[in-house]
């Protein structure tokens, strides 16, 4: 299974997703002097498990779901999150 597939699945269990998209971007730090090997990741999620809180909650609540991953696989991982209404407004 390739991260990209591990982590929907890890935020699957923890919450219920409506919409993921996630970025792999490890290949432009490769030849940086200090890449250590893991995943430079970005994400959007959409979840209603997003309402009413606030955003730190928001990236609190998927790196509790990504756990270890964040120490071990995972070097980078920039996200944003949004509500289903918000994702909505987002696109139109």
């Amino acid at each position: 299974m390739n991260i990209k597939d591990t982590i929907e699945n890890k935020l699957k269990e923890h919450m219920e997703v409506k919409y993921i998209d996630i970025s792999d971007t490890t290949g432009q730090h490769v030849n940086h002097q200090n890449f250590d090997g893991g995943h430079h990741l970005s994400a959007i999620i959409v979840s209603d498990n997003f309402k009413s809180i606030d955003l730190i909650d928001r990236h609190r609540l998927v790196y509790q779901a990504l756990g270890p991953l964040i120490k071990n696989e995972i070097h980078a991982f920039s996200m944003k999150t949004y509500t289903e209404s918000e994702w909505d407004a987002h696109v139109s």
